[in-house]
């Protein structure tokens, strides 16, 4: 009889000539086959179960050494070949030796007794005729397997792959953020030093601080929303010492919402656009109000601003919202989304929406 596909071993270690699930193959082939033949056999049926499963782990143990030995073949030789063939030329002598074990102390030898030499030719032929295809299926079975296998391992190695680029990309994105933000910072407070405003020391000071808390997190690609809201909170302070008389703002964020994992700087750049692109470009200036709050497992975060809308500030808000989409949709996938809202009789509504989670996925 003829065996299962082998599973796939460990790679360095040999497959085993034996196993479970191939022996319990050959003990239930012998069993169905010995009550088929049963109406036809003269003898006791223990003795052809016994006969039967003989030969077929006997076989078994062929087919099982042939997937191991020898190590190298031809180039011109096919592995399953020899398989097939072994366990093809192994029928008459297992069941030969089956015959001999089976009739030890005869009077009479089995090769000379018709019935037992009729017995003998009927397994024989039987073995013949069905286990060369059963061989077949079994190496069909181990080859499909190995197919899938290897299937499954090429697809985690390519996700490994994707995932890694998707790293790279969302630290060269964030690599982009740092000069963006710095580099706007800055030029406000170039802006008040060249103004000669009495201001310029304090917006400094303020500017230094909140460096100091900002830079060792601009290289960290997920931070939580607590700390987000620490940024935000020291960016808009020093905003509203550059312009005491333009900006007012105010933050809230749910206590459940502090541990949610986001993007660093996800907040902030949609603070810094309200400011940039909101409350600077309007004569009497505006207020920012911040709000995050969770419900039914997401994250809901809305900055507002009573700036010049969305209509005198046109469709392009510069480079951080396209870099902003792009990092957040590497953090989250599809399941986040970022719209722009114009409010009346003017101004603007972030409103960004991601999974409540401690941990990035």
């Amino acid at each position: 009889m003829a065996t299962t596909a082998p599973a796939l071993e460990p790679r360095g270690l040999h497959p085993r000539l034996l196993g479970w699930r191939r022996v319990r193959l050959v003990l239930m082939t012998s069993l169905v086959l010995s009550v088929l033949l049963l109406p036809s056999w003269e003898g006791p049926w223990a003795v052809l179960f016994v006969r039967m499963m003989f030969l077929g782990l006997f076989q078994l143990m062929v087919f099982g050494l042939f997937e191991r030995w020898p190590r190298r073949l031809p180039r011109w030789m096919a592995r399953w070949v020899l398989q097939v063939a072994g366990v093809a030329i192994a029928v008459p002598f297992a069941v030969a030796i089956a015959y001999s074990l089976t009739t030890f102390g005869d009077a009479v030898p089995w090769p000379r007794n018709a019935d037992r030499l009729s017995g003998f030719a009927m397994i024989t032929g039987l073995g013949l005729l069905l286990t060369p295809w059963i061989a077949m299926t079994a190496l069909y079975r181990h080859i499909n397997g190995h197919a899938q296998r290897q299937a499954l391992a090429f697809e985690l190695e390519r996700s490994e792959y994707e995932r890694n680029a998707a790293q790279a990309r969302l630290r060269l994105l964030q690599a982009q953020v740092e000069p963006h933000f710095l580099f706007n910072t800055l030029a406000n407070v170039r802006e008040l030093v060249d103004s000669g405003s009495p201001q310029a020391s304090a917006v400094l000071g303020s500017l230094i601080a909140y460096l100091r808390a900002a830079v060792p997190r601009l290289h960290e690609p997920m931070t939580t929303l607590a700390q987000e809201i620490e940024l935000v909170r020291a960016y808009l302070e020093v905003m509203h010492m550059r312009m005491p008389d333009r900006l007012q703002f105010t933050l809230h964020a749910d206590e459940a919402a502090l541990a949610s994992h986001l993007p660093a700087m996800t907040l902030l750049t949609l603070v810094e656009n309200a400011v940039r692109h909101g409350i600077d470009p309007s004569e009497e200036g505006g207020r920012i109000d911040v709000r995050v709050r969770v419900r039914d497992g997401r994250c809901r975060a809305e900055v507002i601003d009573t700036g010049v809308g969305l209509g005198r500030a046109g469709d392009g808000l510069g480079t951080g919202l396209s870099n902003l989409r792009e990092r957040l949709q590497l953090a989250f996938g599809g399941d986040t989304q970022l719209r722009l809202l114009p409010l009346e009789p003017k101004g603007v509504c972030a409103e960004l929406e991601f999974p409540a989670r401690e941990r990035p996925a």
